[in-house]
């Protein structure tokens, strides 16, 4: 490709008029901002264009491969294993990816789960892990390769050397009103992705009020956006359309969260987080050719559990531990008889959140004992004054500002109830004949 000189203001006028941007202006200009050569101003105006003028198909692959270029992709080539990785929206007591992983490395996948910490109403995965006494989050390269090869998955933080434009837009865009951008969300998640060097991926794209995306409609456009990105970069990708009006499962907080986890492994979880544990599983062991192999019978069999304990100590975690408890719990008692039939997945984080589960800012100390304990879910019957909620802390001055967030989150009534269905639909990616690295 012939070089030709470009300026900051030249390709903000040209987004800003409604054009398409070219592969080298938009690589030029992520390079520029991740040197420093291009201005935070300048960025920002670009998000803003971005935000109001779109970015379509080609120009959305383009941005990434400009992100994963800006750093280091990681090498995964020669593992005997297919790699294969699953990414979540985000949601509130999602925590999936802790029962996930270990299940798909049961079934002989090897599965980089490269996670990032909760901000907001949100809980993060390195939060929930960092609860087990001695879990480090941090690995070199060589331990991410040998626990691939050992245990057969990681779960652990990002190097800063991954996709580094992204982390620089990402904190941009959180205080410049561009968050909202589809193609400009897309292209963080799966810089990211493509970085870490999995040969194929499963998306778990969450709608409802406690999701990012709050409309079906805009979450398909999300996953569709997604796969078509995957598509064009050599990533094989497929989603699966997930509902986040209610918390899943029935705790919502760290070390809850970790503790509800093992109880999926032992074949004892919650209907809701077992059945999404499962059917990611499959999906992710149909991306990989791994034919014959039933994930539920494997998390039945107690294999998954086992692979569990492997995964924390190599990652010098201690399983058996006991895990932390907030030394203070109040409920919240059901206003009156009947059926649940809503408890907003949104108010109950935030409620997580000020409890001490969340934070609010980057550098905020998360409490791994505090959270929600949903006592109650939608469809189940409850008596008036029965127990609805359970809050935990180690700050019992934060239960006001708390319940306050509680308030109108949930509806009891008289009639009938039917919950929303777990996996709201299943978007498939075109299919590759070998998901191994290097298809």
């Amino acid at each position: 490709m012939q070089h030709i000189a470009h300026t900051a203001v030249e390709v903000i006028r040209a987004k800003r008029d409604g054009h398409r941007l070219s592969e080298e202006q938009i690589s030029w200009v992520l390079g520029g901002y991740t040197r420093g050569e291009v201005a935070e101003e300048q960025m920002s105006a670009l998000a803003m264009a971005v935000l109001l003028r779109g970015l379509d198909e080609r120009e959305t692959a383009d941005w990434t491969r400009a992100m994963v270029d800006s750093g280091e992709v990681v090498d995964l080539t020669g593992l005997e294993r297919p790699t294969v990785d699953k990414h979540s929206t985000g949601g509130v007591g999602d925590k999936i990816t802790l029962a996930l992983t270990p299940l798909v490395a049961a079934c002989g996948a090897a599965v980089p789960q490269l996670s990032g910490r909760g901000l907001g109403h949100t809980g993060g995965t390195l939060d929930k892990l960092e609860s087990l006494p001695g879990w480090r989050a941090r690995l070199s390269a060589a331990e991410l390769r040998r626990n691939l090869d050992e245990v057969g998955a990681v779960v652990c933080a990002a190097s800063e050397r991954i996709a580094p434009a992204d982390r620089k837009l990402y904190a941009l865009r959180d205080v410049t009103g561009t968050v909202e951008s589809i193609p400009l969300i897309a292209s963080s998640i799966m810089s990211k992705k493509k970085a870490e060097g999995t040969g194929s991926l499963v998306l778990d794209v969450k709608c409802g009020s406690g999701a990012f995306m709050k409309e079906r409609g805009e979450a398909a456009l999300l996953a569709d956006t997604l796969i078509s990105i995957g598509t064009a970069t050599g990533l094989r990708t497929s989603a699966l359309l997930t509902s986040m009006s209610t918390p899943l499962g029935e705790n919502v907080g760290n070390a809850l969260e970790v503790a509800e986890a093992v109880r999926v492994l032992r074949g004892q979880g919650p209907p809701d987080v077992t059945e999404l544990t499962i059917a990611l599983a499959r999906e992710m062991i149909d991306h990989c050719g791994l034919t014959g192999v039933d994930p539920e019978e494997v998390l039945s069999s107690g294999r998954a559990h086992s692979r569990w304990k492997d995964i924390v100590r190599a990652q010098g975690g201690d399983p058996d531990a006991e895990l932390p408890e907030a030394a203070h719990v109040r409920t919240v008692p059901a206003p009156a008889t009947g059926r649940l039939a809503v408890l907003d997945a949104y108010a109950v984080g935030v409620a997580a959140s000020r409890l001490g589960a969340g934070r609010t800012r980057k550098e905020d100390e998360v409490q791994h004992g505090a959270g929600v304990r949903c006592l109650v879910k939608p469809g189940e019957r409850v008596e008036s004054g029965q127990p609805l909620l359970e809050l935990h802390t180690d700050t019992p001055e934060s239960f006001e500002h708390a319940l306050a967030a509680l308030e109108g989150a949930h509806e009891i009534t008289d009639g009938p109830v039917e919950p929303d269905p777990v996996v709201l639909e299943r978007r498939p990616g075109a299919r590759h004949d070998d998901a191994r690295n290097g298809s």
